[in-house]
């Protein structure tokens, strides 16, 4: 899980790690406010859970209000990414003498946390790894330790600092790798870390990935605002709702809505869906058992998604039962009702009895299945994928 530049930094400065003076904003007339608090000249930079917000225009500088206003009216009408610019941050401008990059990442292949740094900052650390990797240096530190002085002092030195630079680099990296240990992060970065001209060092970017299967172990970010989101990009209206519900939901780019059972079923469901020339437009897990409210709640997701064209189904009945599925998608029908077509099978686990169920409401029924094609075991999964995708195309 991703977090903003200013969250970050607030991580930073907690650890004792320098950062600029500065404010998040939300409007043209709270960055001016700022601005004139902090003094020009200045810097505006957006907050996205995305990269590559420089090249796309997202930091910019002013020397004086009316380049302020403007600029920050600019900035608060652009998308990064396809993502809308919400919050910038309004910070005072650095005097650089130098721009280096420090982080700390995961090494799975040897088990181990690795520190990384280069005097090469200010840039994409990865392209810089491609093109020059003589100017990156690691150390790898064994998870039950932490990192010593002499390791710090060896890291600043490789990136060709001496004195009291390197000393000052051997610190922050320390503070940055208990930033990393403490909020069980998989990621750290300081990019760049400004050489002031008096010689300080500060770090003029952060970029924090948490693990997000560790965030029971900190309410405090919780408290803070900071909340399960994506790694890159906001979540959408529905990620929002299906959050609320409790039902593990991604949107994606495609027109086909997946209504499966489990996750490992609702991937493979996806991967016929791609096999066959389709694309996904989310992926959706049920859980184990889930009632029939919860299933019914599952459809409305996916009904009422504009890009959906079609609605895939598919139930292998384990622990979950397809006669609570057949009462999930009978629930749905006729408390909402189904805007698009949709194509389905089940099997396993009660298939007869929701067949069952399904002829017998139909029978009732009649008009809430006009849209619905229902498969049993005697149709392999592959023709209802095929089925999905043709569907899809004929709507459009």
């Amino acid at each position: 899980m991703r977090l903003y530049e200013f969250e970050g930094k607030q991580l930073f400065a907690e650890a004792g790690i320098a950062i600029p003076q500065g404010e998040v904003v939300t409007s043209v007339e709270e960055a001016s406010k700022v601005a004139s608090q902090l003094g020009y000249p200045v810097v505006l930079k957006v907050q996205v859970l995305t990269g590559g917000r420089g090249k796309s225009g997202g930091i910019q500088f002013a020397d004086n209000e009316e380049q302020l206003r403007a600029k920050a009216d600019e900035l608060f009408k652009l998308k990064i990414k396809g993502y809308p610019v919400e919050r910038l941050l309004i910070e005072k401008k650095l005097n650089i003498a130098g721009e280096y990059y420090l982080g700390v990442t995961i090494d799975r292949v040897n088990y181990q946390w690795t520190v990384i740094g280069s005097a090469s900052g200010g840039v994409d650390i990865e392209e810089v790894a491609a093109k020059s990797p003589d100017k990156i240096v690691r150390i790898n530190i064994d998870p039950d330790s932490p990192i010593y002085s002499f390791e710090g002092n060896q890291l600043g030195n490789k990136m060709g600092l001496s004195g009291d630079a390197m000393k000052s680099v051997s610190s922050i990296a320390r503070k940055l790798f208990k930033v990393f240990r403490s909020w069980d992060c998989k990621m750290v970065e300081i990019n760049p870390l400004v050489q002031l001209d008096d010689g300080s060092f500060i770090a003029a970017d952060s970029r924090i990935s948490v693990d997000d299967d560790a965030l029971f172990r900190h309410p405090q970010l919780e408290e803070r605002g900071i909340e399960k989101r994506h790694e890159e990009g906001e979540m959408t209206p529905r990620e929002r709702q299906a959050k609320e519900w409790g039902i593990p939901y991604l949107d994606l780019d495609g027109n086909i809505g997946m209504f499966p059972g489990g996750a490992g079923f609702g991937i493979m469901g996806n991967d016929f869906i791609y096999h066959y020339g389709g694309k996904p437009a989310n992926f959706m897990d049920s859980g184990g058992g889930p009632s029939p409210e919860r299933l019914a709640k599952m459809l409305v997701l996916l009904d009422e998604n504009p890009n959906v064209k079609v609605i895939f189904g598919a139930r292998f009945g384990g622990i979950s039962r397809c006669d609570d599925f057949a009462k999930g998608v009978i629930m749905f029908l006729k408390d909402h009702g189904l805007s698009k077509p949709m194509v389905m099978r089940f099997t396993g686990n009660e298939w007869k009895e929701g067949v069952r169920i399904f002829e017998e409401e139909k029978k009732a029924s009649p008009e809430l299945f006009e849209r619905i094609e229902i498969h049993g075991i005697e149709t392999p999964i592959e023709e209802i994928s095929k089925r999905a995708v043709e569907l899809a195309g004929e709507v459009g």
